[in-house]
């Protein structure tokens, strides 16, 4: 097996200078005592998609293209976390013009960008996130509930289409990687009555990796350098330098130099 680390890939100076220049304006607003962040996303998201539009008086333009402009504001907009009785409005106030603007910008065409759309979600994540740690990457469609539950350490990797729900916070250590639309959840229901609602903490310990299509169920600790194979399901804590797949997921293998004998032998 080849090891393949990843390559330096440049941007056309005049790009990068580009957007570096775009993403210092941004970080430099949102660090503004007085920032409005309503109307720092609707300005952005107005110029991201509806850059002719923004003197237009929406009186004169169809009803169609009045609702598709309200979108771009997110006083105009609810989300599912707003629903739940143990949203703290304080906190979400002040996160969810950013939440909207990271999910809009990944439906544009600068989300497809890997290095613009990293360094974007990066600032609005230092300012979302409980704690955000150094070279934090996600790359594009990922989902979060509330985003302010969530503590993220050094070096983490979240690929495409993975949803978050911190709802009961989530801890992803140094170093972890979630692959491309893996579930991490950190809320349950009672099985008989829906509204009877657990919202433990679910973490991911440092350099474990949640591979393509995993789940992990709420209150979970999935330990230290521990695998969860493609589809697995965990239900229960793991062990560390180790090897889960299945549906529930079970320990299947310890990976090389790791104490103890492998179960499947």
């Amino acid at each position: 097996m080849a090891f393949l680390p990843n390559q330096q890939v440049p941007v056309e100076p005049g790009a990068e200078s580009l957007y570096d220049a775009w993403l210092g304006s941004i970080e430099e607003e949102l660090d503004s005592p007085g920032c409005d962040r309503y109307e720092l996303c609707r300005r952005v998201l107005m110029e991201i998609y509806f850059p002719d539009l923004g003197d237009a008086d929406p009186a004169s333009l169809p009803q169609t293209t009045q609702v598709a402009l309200a979108q771009m504001d997110a006083r105009n907009i609810t989300r599912e976390p707003e629903y739940y009785a143990d949203t703290d409005p304080e906190r979400y106030e002040r996160v969810k013009p950013l939440l909207w603007m990271w999910e809009m910008f990944d439906k544009s065409a600068l989300g497809e960008n890997v290095y613009l759309g990293i360094a974007f979600r990066r600032i609005l994540a230092k300012r979302i996130f409980r704690t955000c740690g150094r070279n934090f990457k996600a790359f594009h469609f990922v989902k979060l509930s509330f985003g302010y539950n969530m503590d993220i350490g050094d070096d983490v990797v979240v690929h495409r289409h993975v949803l978050l729900d911190d709802r009961g916070g989530i801890k992803l250590g140094d170093r972890a990687s979630v692959s491309d639309f893996a579930n991490i959840y950190s809320h349950s229901h009672d099985v008989v009555e829906s509204r009877e609602i657990e919202t433990p903490q679910t973490v991911i310990g440092e350099g474990a990796r949640i591979t393509y299509h995993a789940t992990v169920m709420s209150g979970v600790h999935v330990a230290p350098n521990t695998m969860v194979g493609s589809f697995g399901v965990v239900t229960r804590d793991t062990e560390p330098d180790s090897i889960y797949v299945g549906i529930p997921a079970r320990l299947v293998k310890r990976k090389p130099g790791a104490a103890g004998d492998n179960p499947a032998e």
